[in-house]
């Protein structure tokens, strides 16, 4: 088939493009019909190593190489060798280079591209929705796009053929400002690809917004998208959503919405947010067809309602606590806030959810909140600790099934706040509202967190990664996993490592989003044995990519402040054989002792070696040499122990968010 950069105009009558409110929507092609639009839209793909790339979010690129390929294809194995040969001479020069595979699951493709080695990300296109829009049709197509030209295809084609290297051509064309010269080329070599929803176009556009598109956006937006919730507008009719139906589009397809950021593929949590894949593809096939309205009532109308003033799912709390209104100025950095106010439980009591209502989510950044004992009387029967935290896009905390949350009665309740200015003064009102439960619970929330005081990124650095971990002395199960970084956190995972090591990977979010710090809750409480190592891996973003980076140009080591930066993870747990009868402050202070070790050794072997001795540890360095009594190269834990550095690690309720 030959292939033509067609005009706008031509585009639309060969494409079949709806308007959507202004905007070009294109409709699914006949396979007849394929092309390849003169511009590719943005999107959102997981790479093998499950790491997130959105095509927008490289608009400072030369230029973006992406390539379809298959698994298992001699075909594609030939060109992925070529193209590895291309980004050896152009990555330096500002060109991205990727490979695109619209036809096997993620496991298989991470396989094959170990298997053969490859360097470059392959983006795992599950749904089809790239390989459709962008015209694929076959395995080695090349398709070459511009981002300073509003992501132009300024080539499509073969990496070559008839002895002309026609990518390379392209390329270079691109670097020098040039036109390029043979923009569309016929690729005839390699295994087609099968698109079944390319053909079907008619069905989608009878796709129906009553039965099918509208019980979508009720499950999984209007929670966040009615009157009065957190949301710029309110999904409240058909009308609303013709009107915003190509942000709604770009929103999904870059996968930002619904701001729910877990790796489908690993584990599974109460609170799932996110669209499965037959409504992903549902509502983006619905939109391409132009958004039509069909037959049936508008559901999103009649059903309109307003976001309640707390969790619809808890109520109206049982205690409700005001914290004193803080006025924060507009500009400046505000240094952390303490309110301390009276505990309104006078006796013990229990918790089984907490919500933190923001006076101002503008400014309000984070709530940290600990119990105060009163030193002047008897300590209580069970353990202090956390009464509540808040960051941006966080919902209620509920408490597991059979567990609670202690708060000793009296003394005070202590609420670190951190604000942040937006250029205009504010007034925060913050409240605090707990659940009680009725009678004590049979297990005790406990919450511990794996961060790193010694990280250090380098300036400029685009994907700089840290590791820490801590070592569970007993047998435990896991309740809520919680990632928390600032503006240049990019990517995290936990992973479960057994004493016998056999790894399980807990939780992944491919892409992480300052915007949206969420709990995640597993469905059923994850045991992990004694000896478990909880290794958290966080990937950060310091270049001019990151549009929210602060100052690229510096190197940036642990901080308080958002222009800072935190390498943290909080798990929430109980001890397995700890009851509300039988307290177990003793693992408490045998895990918290290995929370030092586990922060350093970036290797997890059980050793710290000099080179691991960063940021905030480099002042260990001169003593490695004393330290390292049976001279074998590294510390172990009794030798770290010795160095003093513990009296660094703060208590636990301190970092508890």
């Amino acid at each position: 088939m030959k292939f033509k950069l067609l005009a706008s105009t031509m585009a639309a009558a060969v494409l079949g493009i709806a308007t959507i409110a202004g905007v070009s929507a294109i409709a699914a092609p006949s396979p007849a019909t394929v092309t390849v639009p003169a511009k590719a839209d943005n999107f959102q793909l997981t790479d093998h190593t499950r790491l997130a790339h959105e095509l927008h979010y490289f608009r400072d690129a030369k230029a973006i190489v992406i390539m379809s390929q298959l698994n298992g294809s001699e075909v594609s194995r030939t060109a992925a060798a070529e193209l590895e040969k291309l980004q050896a001479a152009y990555k330096a020069k500002g060109v991205l280079f990727y490979m695109l595979n619209s036809a096997a699951t993620r496991d298989a493709v991470a396989q094959e591209a170990k298997a053969q080695g490859y360097d470059i990300p392959v983006l795992v296109d599950e749904l089809q929705l790239v390989g459709e829009s962008l015209g694929v049709q076959r395995e080695g197509e090349i398709f070459l796009i511009t981002p300073k030209n509003g992501f132009a295809i300024a080539y499509h084609g073969p990496l070559a053929a008839d002895g002309q290297s026609y990518a390379a051509e392209a390329i270079d064309a691109v670097l020098a400002g040039q036109p390029v010269a043979t923009a569309r080329v016929e690729v005839k070599a390699g295994a087609p690809i099968n698109f079944p929803e390319r053909g079907k176009a008619q069905e989608h556009a009878n796709i129906s917004y009553a039965n099918e598109v509208a019980p979508i956006l009720q499950a999984k937006c209007v929670t966040c998208h009615q009157k009065g919730g957190i949301a710029p507008f309110a999904m409240d009719s058909y009308d609303v959503i013709k009107t915003f139906a190509p942000m709604i589009r770009e929103s999904v397809r870059a996968e930002r919405m619904p701001p729910y950021f877990a790796d489908p593929h690993i584990g599974t949590f109460q609170n799932d947010q996110g669209m499965t894949a037959a409504q992903t593809k549902t509502l983006i096939h619905w939109l391409e067809a132009g958004a039509p309205r069909g037959k049936g009532p508008d559901v999103l109308k009649e059903q309109a309602g307003e976001a309640p003033e707390w969790p619809s799912y808890l109520g109206k709390p049982d205690v409700i606590v005001d914290l004193p209104p803080f006025d924060v100025p507009a500009s400046g950095i505000v240094e952390y806030q303490n309110q301390r106010v009276d505990n309104p439980f006078k006796e013990d009591a229990w918790l089984r959810a907490i919500s933190i209502k923001p006076g101002d989510r503008t400014v309000l950044h984070h709530v940290i909140s600990n119990h105060v004992p009163d030193r002047t009387k008897p300590p209580s029967r069970i353990p202090g600790g956390s009464v509540g935290s808040y960051t941006p896009g966080a919902e209620a905390q509920v408490i597991a099934a059979g567990a609670g949350a202690p708060v000793p009665g009296g003394g005070k309740l202590n609420f670190q706040m951190h604000y942040t200015t937006t250029g205009k003064p504010a007034t925060d009102r913050t409240q605090v509202g707990f659940y009680v439960l009725k009678t004590p619970p049979q297990f005790i929330k406990r919450s511990t967190v794996i961060f790193d005081l010694g990280l250090m990124i380098p300036a400029g650095e685009a994907r700089h990664k840290e590791v820490a971990y801590v070592t569970m002395p007993a047998d435990a199960y896991l309740y809520t996993l919680y990632p928390h970084a600032h503006y240049r956190g990019y990517h995290v995972e936990l992973l479960q490592k057994d004493a016998d090591g056999k790894e399980t990977m807990l939780l992944s979010l491919p892409k992480y989003d300052f915007n949206w710090q969420r709990d995640y809750d597993p469905v059923e409480p994850i045991l992990v044995k004694a000896g478990t190592k909880l290794i958290a891996t966080w990937v950060f973003d310091n270049s001019t990519n990151n549009r929210a980076n602060p100052n690229p140009k510096i190197p940036v080591m642990t901080g308080e402040q958002s222009h800072q930066e935190m390498m943290y993870f909080r798990v929430n747990y109980r001890w397995a054989d700890e009851t509300v009868e039988n307290v177990r402050n003793d693992l408490e202070q045998q895990m918290r002792a290995s929370m030092m070790f586990g922060m350093i050794d970036d290797n997890y072997d059980g050793l710290i070696q000099r080179e691991e001795l960063k940021g905030m540890m480099v002042s260990m360095k001169p003593r490695f040499d004393a330290l390292d009594v049976d001279k074998s190269g590294g510390l172990d834990p009794a030798e770290m122990g010795a160095s003093g550095m513990g009296a660094m690690m703060p208590r636990g309720e301190d970092f508890d968010l």
